[in-house]
């Protein structure tokens, strides 16, 4: 694959926009994570409502994903895009101006989801304009936009303790606005955009034993990756005694990592293989989990968790070079089922965490279960890398699997 070649073909511009709306959705959609630790101080939570606090949002953005990508496939990406952005405008107002309760706190983690549905939206977008070889890179690309985790870890806790907490939801709501204006200015539908269909014809899938192996593999990488995401602030914190600040901006550096090397994932997915790349990335992270799980100094904890996040992000982009290649006339509905796979695994794993937590007295436990859970994907997918072979793969498109 030459990238020379990838440039010339597709539509940089809506590429950049999936990109863009992809990453401030994240950001939404994350935020109540990056403000969890201020959030629970106000409400008084125990370990176990700490991680449900961070997860509902997670959990919203689970069950809205399929939603938004039957809709996606049946009125275009476009259209649905600039719905999700202008909903998102919702729950950043709500908690701005009636945030008091535990009550207001799930609601608005809920409609947040809206938010982390972008990616049932973004990544067909993106994935309709480029040939099969490129869609590696190209889902890369605007899957990247998952560092808007990213912004959320560094800059909440920051503007929090000069703004108030509540405060930080007005400022997110600046930079959606400005997204959705350029979303609707640049973004344009692919001619490849496939006709649409009764809605009822798109759950059809749900029969494929293909799509439950690719949401099973999903709950690892990204409910992996945004669980932690969420719930990195408030585990150094506790964990660790760091301040407020200190454990978003160590949160941000893991996360950060994963969300850079997404792009690369998918690179090196059309180069050597999804099932190759993503097979020895779970063992690497169910190792590093192991090591994590052994609660070391807190340099080594941040290295530690730095990896798994690498590892995490590196496999979100091996999984998504290999569901199109399988679901390409489905996109749409295979990536929202997918990502609402992935969501639920987002949403399990704080709540994992923390209610262990609150039972052991320690994270150690949470981080147990997330390795086995790592090292049972890695088995699953060698057991069912050579059915994929003789059925599916297409070498003649060049698409390596």
């Amino acid at each position: 694959m030459r990238l020379h070649d990838f440039r010339r073909s597709g539509h940089w511009p809506t590429l950049l926009c999936a990109f863009l709306y992809f990453d401030m959705s994240f950001m939404a959609w994350t935020l109540m994570g990056a403000l969890g630790v201020y959030i629970a101080q106000a409400f008084h939570l125990t370990p176990a409502q700490k991680g449900l606090l961070v997860a509902i949002p997670l959990l919203g953005g689970s069950i809205l994903r399929i939603v938004m990508g039957i809709a996606t496939d049946h009125f275009g990406p476009r259209r649905v895009g600039l719905c999700g952005l202008t909903l998102t405008l919702v729950p950043l107002l709500w908690g701005w101006l009636h945030s008091t309760s535990l009550g207001d706190m799930a609601g608005i983690g809920l409609m947040l989801g809206v938010a982390g549905a972008s990616f049932a939206v973004a990544l067909p977008l993106a994935s309709r304009w480029y040939p099969a070889q490129f869609q590696g890179l190209a889902l890369g690309i605007a899957g990247a936009g998952n560092s808007g985790t990213v912004l959320a870890a560094l800059f909440a806790p920051y503007l929090a303790e000069r703004l108030g907490w509540r405060a930080v939801f007005a400022v997110v709501a600046i930079p959606i606005s400005i997204t959705l204006a350029v979303f609707w200015r640049f973004a344009k539908e692919s001619p490849n955009q496939p006709p649409a269909r009764p809605l009822h014809s798109y759950l059809g899938l749900l029969a494929e034993p293909d799509l439950w192996w690719f949401n099973g593999f999903y709950m690892v990488t990204f409910g992996g990756f945004v669980g932690l995401a969420s719930f990195l602030p408030m585990f150094f914190y506790d964990q660790y005694a760091v301040t407020r600040v200190q454990a978003g901006g160590f949160a941000a550096l893991c996360v950060f990592a994963g969300s850079l090397l997404r792009p690369l994932g998918g690179f090196l997915a059309d180069r050597f293989g999804g099932i190759k790349v993503l097979s020895a990335l779970y063992a690497m992270t169910a190792a590093l989990l192991l090591g994590a799980a052994c609660l070391p100094a807190l340099a080594a904890a941040v290295a530690l968790l730095f990896l798994i996040m690498a590892c995490l992000g590196t496999g979100n982009g091996a999984v998504f070079q290999l569901v199109p290649q399988r679901f390409g006339d489905e996109i749409g509905v295979a990536t929202g089922l997918v990502g609402a796979a992935g969501g639920l695994g987002g949403f399990c794993l704080p709540t994992v965490l923390g209610g262990l937590k609150s039972l052991e007295g320690s994270y150690a436990a949470g981080l147990i279960v997330f390795a086995l859970a790592a090292a049972c994907a890695m088995l699953a997918l060698l057991n069912v890398a050579q059915q994929w072979r003789r059925a599916w793969a297409r070498g003649e498109l060049g698409v390596s699997f």
